[in-house]
């Protein structure tokens, strides 16, 4: 089999080509960078640029499937012409890849596309299965409906479509742990607002995993890509300092403050979401990390 991925060199994708590579499969992958092209047996890079319209349409040539990681950080202060980036990148390249698999012939049966939790409104009570129609009107809310949209334009191609929610990636490499593991080893931990917000979280790997699982079962429809057992913001940074033998006693950051320090971003640090794994299990995904603290462990002791 021969997958095209975008986003090969971020923290998931880089996961993930390792995944498809251990397994035998064959990967292009699509890159703004003339650097990061290689072209080996099995792993093959092609250039596009989403901005201006741009790709190498042998990119395409006996692919079977395409898995599409690609879109800006939201790690970043959200200046408005930021936030245009943030959204631009996702729609942009996505309409592109349709309009790539609409014009040159090709064998692609299935389009997997990221997605994330964000789309769900922040609450304390609620539990968010893929059925539930309930949207988020931040700006976080209306990149993922559009994104996921512009997606299921592909299903118009006889392609199926399968959107991958995500929620808080946990790795040492990269993302939100990292981020969240520095002020700990200073012993700076502390929790964001009340701490009882809910954080559905997943390990990198059963991420990988559960794209590597919707692929090789050629699974479609909306996946929520998140661990079993969410767990509250202040449980997390707990399990933080736990694991990394750090004290945890520092007064809980109110959100006035965080306001200030990153503007609109910070309401990534404040919302809720209760996010159930109930449908990828029920299609016989199993997750290698159930344990928020072997989780932790697992990325940062090694």
């Amino acid at each position: 089999m021969k997958v095209l991925l975008t986003g090969a060199t971020g923290l998931v994708g880089t996961e993930l080509v390792s995944l498809l590579l251990k397994n035998g499969l064959h990967v292009n992958y699509l890159t703004t960078s003339e650097d990061k092209i290689q072209n080996e047996e099995k792993y093959t890079g092609f250039l596009w640029n989403p901005k201006k319209g741009e790709i190498d349409e042998n990119c395409i040539d006996d692919v079977d499937a395409v898995i599409h990681l690609a879109g800006a950080s939201i790690s970043k202060r959200w200046t408005q012409s930021y936030k245009e980036e943030i959204l631009e990148s996702r729609i942009v390249s996505t309409r592109l890849l349709y309009t790539l698999l609409k014009s040159k012939d090709n064998k692609v049966s299935q389009f997997i596309c990221a997605s994330a939790i964000g789309i769900y409104p922040s609450s304390l009570e609620a539990i968010y299965s893929e059925d539930s129609t309930e949207r988020d009107n931040s700006f976080l809310g209306t990149v993922v409906q559009k994104w996921e949209e512009a997606a299921l334009q592909i299903e118009q191609l006889k392609i199926k479509v399968a959107l991958i929610r995500t929620g808080l990636v946990l790795s040492g490499k990269g993302g939100v742990l990292k981020e969240m593991a520095a002020p700990v080893k200073f012993g700076l931990g502390a929790a964001f607002g009340s701490g009882e917000q809910l954080q559905s979280w997943i390990h990198l790997r059963d991420l990988a995993g559960i794209y590597y699982y919707v692929l090789n079962n050629e699974l479609e429809g909306v996946y929520n890509a998140v661990a079993p057992y969410p767990v509250t913001q202040k449980q997390l940074v707990k399990t933080i300092a736990q694991v990394l033998d750090k004290p945890y006693f520092i007064p809980n950051i109110p959100r006035f403050a965080m306001q200030l320090a990153v503007g609109e971003m910070h309401t990534l640090l404040y919302d809720s979401q209760n996010v159930s794994a109930k449908k990828i299990i029920g299609e016989g995904y199993q997750f290698k990390y159930l344990s928020l603290e072997k989780a932790i462990k697992n990325e940062l002791r090694s």
